[in-house]
């Protein structure tokens, strides 16, 4: 007669071994206001200048000199800050070489520090389509092999679209155009082309078929939010890209305590990114919003300073 641990039907329950209790099955919870109020403070943060939304004004302020650390439109009327992608392809475009080292310098601390935990607590336009996403619509997930190849259009707008058309495409002065904010970016046709347009007249009058087709980016991108959670973020962001670059190494990581768990699944059905954090806690697409973390019923998977990268690395099996 044989004996032994039953099969329960769960992900992971044949693995746990006959010492290893099987932790209780959590239901899904809602996630916690606090990363949303956190947003919408960043938000709010990165935009005071709210005079500027009544008169249709760009603030030109000392404090336009310095980037903030995520997506901002440099025209929207409330912003304070200058965007960093914007910044980019500006420097890009010179092309005597006179490299601002302070925004290169600037980008590479942020990425090396915390990588893309700025995408998923600070970004407006991540904040917008959080919100986007929470319409109760039945949702289509963008996952598998055609999520993986879109997940590179994000690196093809980082080095084609902001660093490489920029100066290829410079004229004989030596000024190029920021193609990404003209030809792609949706974020700056929420934060600023239209707020603008709205509140002054001959703008409007000289809008032609390039702020109809940025008018159908944002559509489109406003769609897909809807159904599938962060599409902008995984697909376009070129400053998410850039991010993404130092994720597997920053400082800030999180890591699968291989002792404690047990395979049981819970952190790859909470995560909406179609990402598998107790196989790769730190994969580049990862926004760091912690939603695996809450969702581990063990406490196996952990984020700060200081953690250990236990990427691809089986879970123990006792």
């Amino acid at each position: 007669m044989r004996t032994g641990r039953l099969r329960t039907g769960k992900p992971g329950a044949d693995r746990l071994g006959p010492d290893r209790p099987e932790p209780p099955v959590k239901k899904k919870k809602p996630e916690s206001p606090f990363r949303m109020i956190v947003q919408g403070a960043s938000t709010l943060l990165a935009n005071l200048n709210l005079k500027g939304f009544a008169t249709g004004s760009i603030w030109t302020g000392k404090s336009k000199s310095v980037c903030v650390p995520v997506l901002n439109c440099y025209s929207c009327p409330g912003a304070v800050g200058s965007c960093p992608i914007g910044a980019l392809q500006a420097v890009a475009t010179d092309r005597k070489f006179n490299v601002s080292f302070y925004l290169i310098g600037f980008l590479m601390l942020i990425g090396m520090g915390v990588g893309r935990l700025f995408c998923g607590w600070a970004c407006p336009f991540g904040w917008f389509q959080d919100l986007l996403h929470r319409i109760p619509v039945k949702k289509h997930p963008i996952s598998g092999r055609i999520g993986r190849i879109l997940g590179y259009g994000k690196y093809v707008m980082l080095f084609v679209f902001v660093l490489l058309l920029p100066f290829v495409l410079a004229n004989e002065f030596g000024i190029g155009s920021p193609w990404f904010c003209k030809l792609v970016c949706p974020a700056g046709t929420l934060q600023a082309g239209l707020p603008l347009a709205a509140m002054n007249a001959p703008l409007r009058e000289n809008l032609g078929l390039l702020f109809d087709w940025k008018l159908f980016l944002l559509g489109v991108t406003v769609t897909a939010s809807l159904f599938t959670l962060r599409p902008f973020c995984r697909f376009v962001c070129p400053l998410g890209a850039f991010y993404a670059l130092f994720q597997r190494f920053s400082l800030y990581r999180m890591e699968v305590s291989q002792s404690a768990c047990t395979r049981c699944g819970a952190c790859q059905r909470a995560c909406g990114l179609d990402l598998k954090p107790q196989d790769d806690p730190n994969h580049p697409d990862c926004i760091r919003c912690l939603v695996c973390v809450k969702a581990c019923p063990t406490g196996a998977l952990t984020a700060g300073f200081g953690k250990r990268d236990t990427s691809g690395k089986p879970a123990s099996r006792k």
